[in-house]
């Protein structure tokens, strides 16, 4: 990548806001974007961000697009209106989670057009995309990555190249996957200590110190779920159901049996079913003291 590539960026929302203001404070270049919202757009207008009306004007005038959008679907739409906008040579950099289908299909579909494609999904939380401190997963060629490679850097502070197209998407799901089910896992043992008369914050501090030490410990376990504090637009538990889909996708489509993973689904869905999809998903700690138990 050249300084003065000038940089798109579409899906202004809880991850994508922030990689975008990280983007425009590093870079040297221009810096686009776009985004259905007056808000995500406006929480930028401190930033020297420039504001496009459309997809399609922002492909007409970037060399790289990052796009951060809800799901595959949306994915897949957007590249089909940058494939008819953008140069030949422009590289898409899809900072989504989606199946691994889709990225796939969202590739060839750019490819066809001369466009390059990286799958580069993020992990770790809204924070660390603030810090320019996620992780990123990254499905491309050897080419196109080594292009990409400073933009991954303006947002993460770890960037691990899995493979082609489709194995950042791979990487992500197994992460994710990890992370829901130890997430349910911390919530039985925190109410089980809380209800054998020792204190959350007591629990994890000393659990930190040992084996069970995880990131999720630390973060979604000392942050939210220990105070029971669930902060608004944070990632929901109807997301995490979204994410597991995919996982069960890949399973199917290499005929992986997942027994743990569809139990850790089974959480999450009786927590939408009762109440809590729209509340960050470690929240589920609430679902595990409620009589919503007995339905899993």
């Amino acid at each position: 990548m050249k300084m003065t590539d000038t940089i798109g960026f579409i899906g202004l929302g809880v991850m994508g806001g922030p990689m975008c203001r990280n983007i425009a404070t590093k870079h040297a270049g221009r810096v686009l974007c776009f985004d259905l919202s007056d808000a995500a757009r406006a929480a930028l207008a401190d930033t020297k961000v420039e504001q496009m009306d459309t997809v399609e004007a922002l492909a007409k005038e970037a060399d790289i697009i990052c796009l951060s959008l809800p799901g595959g679907t949306q994915v897949l739409k957007v590249a089909e209106s940058i494939a008819g906008s953008a140069r030949q040579g422009t590289v898409v950099v899809d900072l989504s989670t989606t199946t691994v289908a889709d990225a796939r299909a969202a590739g060839q579909r750019l490819v066809a057009h001369e466009i390059g494609f990286a799958d580069c999904p993020v992990a770790r939380t809204r924070e660390a995309a603030q810090q320019g401190k996620l992780s990123i997963m990254v499905g491309a060629p050897p080419e196109i990555y080594d292009r990409i490679r400073t933009v991954l850097d303006y947002m993460a502070s770890d960037v691990t190249h899995g493979g082609d197209v489709g194995a950042g998407q791979v990487l992500k799901l197994v992460n994710n996957m990890l992370v829901f089910a130890n997430t349910v896992a911390l919530a039985e043992m925190i109410v089980l200590g809380e209800r054998a008369g020792v204190n959350a914050d007591t629990l994890l501090e000393a659990v930190s110190k040992g084996s069970g030490d995880s990131f999720v410990l630390r973060n979604h376990g000392m942050k939210a779920m220990a105070p029971r504090e669930f902060p608004a637009h944070s990632f929901p538990a109807e997301y995490v159901l979204k994410d597991i889909s995919y996982v069960f996708d890949l399973a199917d489509q290499t005929g992986t049996p997942l027994p743990a993973a569809n139990q850790a689904r089974a959480y999450y869905a009786t927590a939408v079913e009762n109440g809590f999809g729209d509340k960050y998903f470690p929240s589920v700690i609430q679902l595990v003291e409620s009589d919503a138990m007995e339905k899993i």
